[in-house]
């Protein structure tokens, strides 16, 4: 994985908190969230939260983060977000759908710092790989759905979920 621009680190004490609608435009941004990402409340709220996503990210983790959430369950994911001039920054998110009664009405992020360990031994290593099969196939629906599969094929080498997976990798943040 090649980044542009510099790492941006935030405070290990510090939360990323956003909140979004159903179709995913933020509705709320923390001053964290503003602060690492370098927008300012305007220049977010309203928009997709995609606005911070970073190249790099693979799809594959995506498909897993939103299937999860719109079936009503709780993620976790580690995610490289963008800054708004090009740096990146790596979060451990915790996703969840927010409910009105019984109905889902959006979705809450809270994001912490993760092991840099975790990041640069695992994480990275499997996000270039998902990558790169994304970016080998000339058809995006099948690049993700073959990113996919690798994914689902090395948790079942591994005799987990992903949750199990994620699980075992937060032991160390």
């Amino acid at each position: 994985m090649h980044f542009e621009g510099k790492e941006v680190f935030f405070d290990r004490n510090d939360l990323i908190v956003s909140k979004t609608d159903l179709d995913g435009r933020i509705t709320y941004a923390n001053h964290t969230f503003l602060d690492v990402s370098d927008y300012r409340e305007d220049e977010v709220l309203g928009h997709q939260h995609n606005v911070i996503r970073n190249k790099n990210m693979p799809r594959a983790i995506f498909e897993f983060l939103w299937s999860t959430i719109q079936a009503g369950k709780e993620i976790f994911a580690y995610v490289v977000n963008s800054t708004k001039h090009g740096d990146h920054y790596w979060v451990m998110a915790h996703v969840t759908p927010s409910r009105a009664g019984d109905s889902i009405v959006g979705y809450h992020s809270t994001r912490r710092t993760p092991n840099p360990d975790t990041i640069k031994n695992t994480i990275i290593p499997l996000y270039s790989r998902l990558s790169s099969i994304e970016q080998s196939n000339p058809s995006k629906k099948n690049g993700l759905q073959d990113s996919v599969e690798a994914l689902k094929s090395m948790l079942a080498e591994k005799s987990v979920s992903y949750d199990e997976f994620i699980a075992n990798l937060k032991k160390d943040d």
